[in-house]
């Protein structure tokens, strides 16, 4: 893969300072980077490599020293997909992934997928959570940058001109920004003092993956059984013997002491009178309902993404692909900021598009882990919407606001395909992703009469009168959002200056 070094040619003052580093003073050590990144999760992983397409200077600050053991599964859905393609990672990903339908997601109703969902990656990939994050881990490194384990944020101080860090060994490092993306215990949020106000966790359930010691026949007899009143519950089976086992738990505890083995034992054999005969397990964990949301996502040069804005209780699958989604709108902002070229108030675009985003995902959630709750009240509900997903539009709509491509940024009056997210279309030169793996705008133009003029070293151009749209152009941000609709080359001048800044000429 192409792994861009840094440039030395300044774009203006602040790319003077960029590349060339001073001691601002006897407490302050140089700049040694653009940005540091607490966390090298899937968001922060995804962020420095959308950052590296741009030629930025990253750090990424890990706490572990080794990547997680355990083999949880995760799912990545439709958005998420997508968007792997656009930076032409899905092949390498999908290969150590399983594709399932895009169904049964909202509060685990058992619906099939709806016909034609707008997307050419209308699937979940069931992928192992220790090879998403090695697989965006690789990627990000192979594109240049820098990734430090065994390092946590113990502190931090900002100024005008970036941020000093200080590791939890005492050393101090300088950047432009720093990101936190550590987490829903982040580190980086605390120190910044921003409100994480929600709910705490009222139920907690287990969750892991291990053998049984009865035949698969009485398994699924036993848990149909109980799912009749209780949805918080299930063994599943997952090949080789092993199974997924999801089990409430006897209260709340702390989450950060994993549970054991007799743990479950305990709780199966409340539940269900026996404990299957659970043995060998290859992973155990434990997870809340707590519902929390960041009051802000940036105070001057330290930002948040991932978990460290936002946490929500597991149903529905959704909060890896929340925080990559993160990733893939903060990334190409904050990499116009340090280029030299953000038009004023890009970088605020973030909060106002992805802190709504996020507030959906906490209600649809909620939503979701009321329906699970086994009172009568819940289950008529349950029953009620079950009923009504039957109804194509209401299945589809909720199918959407699961996987993300319903998702529609307020860019202001125009046609419904603005501020939304355009699917892979077929072009004349393949697919329209093919064409943004560079992390770079493009305009798509049927009539083969506008043009990107000084916005070049930023926005691509393709003129193709057979592409599969129903507009005379679009205009698409890095993040592959419609930006603009339209025929007049003015009116295209004047979105471009709104998402790219000044012409360079």
């Amino acid at each position: 893969m192409h792994s861009p070094q840094p440039t030395t040619e300044p774009a203006s003052n602040d790319r003077v300072e960029r590349d060339s580093p001073v001691d601002d003073g006897a407490d302050r050590a140089p700049l040694m980077f653009d940005v540091i990144i607490a966390g090298c999760g899937p968001t922060g992983a995804m962020l420095a490599a959308e950052l590296r397409l741009h030629d930025v200077r990253v750090l990424v600050l890990e706490k572990e020293t080794e990547p997680v053991s355990f083999v949880r599964i995760v799912g990545l859905h439709i958005r998420s997909l997508e968007l792997m393609a656009m930076r032409g990672l899905l092949d390498r990903i999908r290969e150590h992934g399983r594709q399932r339908p895009a169904a049964g997601f909202f509060a685990a109703i058992n619906k099939p997928a709806p016909k034609d969902l707008d997307s050419a990656h209308a699937y979940l990939l069931g992928i192992p959570q220790p090879v998403i994050v090695r697989l965006l881990e690789e990627h990000a490194v192979e594109l240049g940058a820098q990734v430090r384990r065994g390092c946590s944020v113990a502190g931090f101080e900002q100024d005008d001109e970036g941020v000093t860090v200080e590791l939890a060994d005492g050393e101090r490092l300088r950047s432009r920004y720093l990101v936190g993306c550590d987490g829903g215990r982040s580190a980086v949020r605390k120190l910044l003092g921003v409100g994480f106000p929600g709910e705490p966790s009222r139920t907690e359930t287990l969750m892991g993956e291990m053998e049984v010691g009865v035949p698969q026949e009485e398994i699924a007899a036993k848990v149909t059984e109980i799912q009749k009143t209780n949805k918080q519950f299930w063994l599943r089976p997952f090949g080789q013997g092993t199974y997924s086992v999801v089990v409430p738990a006897a209260g709340v505890s702390d989450r950060a002491e994993p549970p054991t083995l007799e743990d479950f034992k305990q709780q199966l054999c409340t539940i269900a009178g026996t404990d299957f005969g659970v043995h060998s397990p290859r992973w155990l964990s434990r997870f809340g309902d707590a519902t929390r949301l960041a009051e802000r996502y940036r105070i001057g040069r330290v930002l948040l993404a991932g978990d460290a804005a936002h946490i929500h209780p597991p149903t529905g699958g959704q909060g890896l692909n929340l925080g990559v989604q993160d990733a893939f709108n903060l990334g190409w902002k904050l990499a116009a900021q340090i280029r030299g070229w953000a038009p004023e108030a890009l970088l605020d675009t973030y909060q106002a598009e992805r802190h709504p985003v996020a507030e959906e995902v906490l209600d649809n959630t909620r939503a979701q882990m009321e329906l699970h709750s086994p009172e009568p009240g819940p289950q008529a509900v349950r029953r009620l919407l079950t009923e009504l997903m039957d109804f194509d539009e209401v299945n589809r709509y909720l199918i959407e606001k699961i996987t993300a491509i319903g998702i529609r940024y307020d860019f202001g009056e125009g046609p419904d395909l603005l501020g939304r997210r355009l699917r892979d279309i077929d072009l004349k030169r393949g697919h329209l992703y093919g064409l943004l793996h560079r992390g770079r705008g493009l305009l798509l133009d049927r009539t083969e009469r506008l043009t990107v003029g000084g916005w070049s070293d930023r926005v691509d151009y393709l003129a193709d009168p057979t592409a599969a749209l129903d507009a005379p152009c679009v205009l698409l941000r890095p993040d592959g959002h419609v930006a603009w609709i339209g025929d007049d080359q003015q009116d295209l001048d004047d979105h471009l200056s709104r998402w790219f800044g000044k012409p360079a000429n």
